[in-house]
């Protein structure tokens, strides 16, 4: 399964948004990578379970990524990870 998802938080996927982003994916039984997307183009994919792989990212503020995930909580872990991502962090409008 896979999803695009446009980066809320302000301060994109770093620091805080992808410790969250991290943890939530490390709750599901399922294989999850993310990867970064312009022009409607998936970049390199890395695991989603990693915090050094995911800052590595640079994905910045309204930037999208492509979630991909398989496994018996697919589904749940996408919808759960795209929450995170849709969602400003506290103090943010």
């Amino acid at each position: 399964m896979e999803r695009v998802v446009e980066i809320v938080p302000e301060a994109g996927l770093h620091a805080r948004p992808a410790a969250k982003f991290v943890e939530t994916a490390n709750e599901y039984d399922a294989e999850i990578t993310v990867a970064p997307t312009e022009n409607g183009e998936a970049g390199e994919a890395v695991a989603a379970s990693s915090m050094i792989a995911v800052t590595s990212l640079g994905v910045k503020h309204g930037e999208k990524v492509k979630l991909t995930a398989e496994g018996e909580d697919a589904k749940a872990a996408l919808d759960a990870l795209g929450e995170v991502l849709s969602t400003p962090e506290d103090g943010e409008k």
